[in-house]
């Protein structure tokens, strides 16, 4: 990424101003790591996928806009919030696309956006399904597995997004896969 930390948070501040050329000045700063992110992302979908990395960049980017104001923390916040966007906007593609075979098993791969293979689009929902259940049981623990499962952030940056140790993250992280395994697990037994 071309810019400082610094620059960016500096940047972010002014958008969430909404001051329209920070924007214009931003857009080239974070959108390499935004399409990282959307091309870990698109790398765990089935090939010959109708949306593609630049598009999910487009419509984060989209909904940010329409957002409105937001006070920006930091970079670190702000691809959080990006890769959160993603999940969602996988989500919803995953639910309209919905005919996917069943039966595939679901593995919990530390960052799905890392995983390559078939169509996951089963894996998605169900997941994306039983993590509202974790964040009633424990929010912390469901914000690390949507970091890190969707998002794809390393132990590092899901620690630096949340303001918590490295070693915190990798416990909750262990905590929360075996939930979820269980609780899938569950789900395809019924």
């Amino acid at each position: 990424m071309t810019g400082t930390p610094g620059d960016i948070t500096v940047l972010l501040a002014e958008v969430g101003m909404g001051r329209k050329e920070a924007l214009n000045c931003l857009v080239p700063l974070v959108y390499r790591e935004l399409h990282r992110i959307a091309s870990n992302h698109m790398r765990a979908e089935r090939t010959g996928h109708t949306l593609q990395p630049t598009a999910l960049v487009n419509e984060t980017f989209l909904r940010f806009l329409r957002q409105g104001r937001v006070d920006w923390q930091n970079r670190a916040q702000f691809f959080a919030v990006a890769a959160q966007l993603m999940r969602r906007l996988l989500v919803d593609h995953a639910r309209r696309r919905a005919a996917a075979k069943r039966g595939s098993a679901i593995t919990l791969d530390e960052e799905i956006a890392r995983h390559r293979g078939p169509d996951r689009t089963e894996e998605i929902l169900a997941v994306d399904e039983v993590l509202s259940q974790l964040h009633e049981l424990d929010s912390r623990q469901a914000r690390i597995v949507e970091l890190r499962y969707f998002g794809g952030l390393s132990v590092e940056e899901t620690a630096e997004v949340m303001g918590i140790s490295a070693r915190t993250v990798k416990s909750d992280w262990a905590m929360a896969k075996g939930w979820l395994r269980s609780q899938l697990a569950e789900r395809r037994t019924v």
